[in-house]
């Protein structure tokens, strides 16, 4: 079994933001697998189901982002996963232009906190993760504004392919291994 986890902030004025391209990503595994993520459970919004016969658990976590290692150890620890090799952690990241991907098997947190909280609840840094470029915060811009706000027009076609790219990397991921997910994507 794989726990898919993207990551955001619960509450609906977040919806659509940058910050919570991981939310809108366990939306489009939702709707393209038919899988409803409509369960609160372990802190989280989750739904169960397959993709391509491989049983999933798709998951947003409802802690806010800076403490969601909350809600995935409890995921992790109640269906006695291997985060090494059956944990997908979906989010953003300012480092990456808008739309692009980056899939790693492990590393740091690089600054972001509600990875950084993964890390310190399961106590590794050995977890299959896909970062979403949101781009670059603008000179003059605080990080939190920058984050919480929505994608402008001209970005809005490249996330959207963005996601779908996202679907299709957990399917190879899952059914065959993290190197071809990283050759193909990244």
């Amino acid at each position: 079994m794989f726990i898919i986890a993207g990551l955001g902030n619960p509450e609906r004025k977040y919806d659509g933001t940058k910050h919570n391209i991981g939310f809108s990503a366990i939306t489009a595994l939702s709707d393209a697998y038919n899988i409803p993520v409509n369960t609160r459970e372990h802190k989280a919004l989750c739904g169960k189901g397959y993709i391509e016969g491989q049983k999933v658990l798709l998951a947003m976590p409802l802690t806010y982002m800076n403490l969601s290692g909350e809600s995935i150890r409890e995921l992790v620890d109640y269906y006695k996963i291997n985060p090494e090799e059956e944990l997908i952690i979906i989010y953003d990241d300012i480092n990456l232009a808008p739309g692009k991907l980056r899939i790693r098997a492990k590393g740091s947190a690089g600054g972001h906190n509600g990875i950084k909280n993964i890390i310190t609840h399961i106590g590794s840094q050995s977890f299959y993760r896909i970062r979403i470029g949101v781009g670059e915060k603008p000179e003059g811009w605080d990080l939190a504004d920058y984050v919480l706000s929505r994608f402008n027009r001209e970005d809005e076609p490249v996330i959207r392919e963005a996601l779908q790219d996202t679907v299709e990397a957990c399917k190879v991921i899952m059914l065959e291994d993290i190197r071809t997910a990283m050759n193909k994507f990244n």
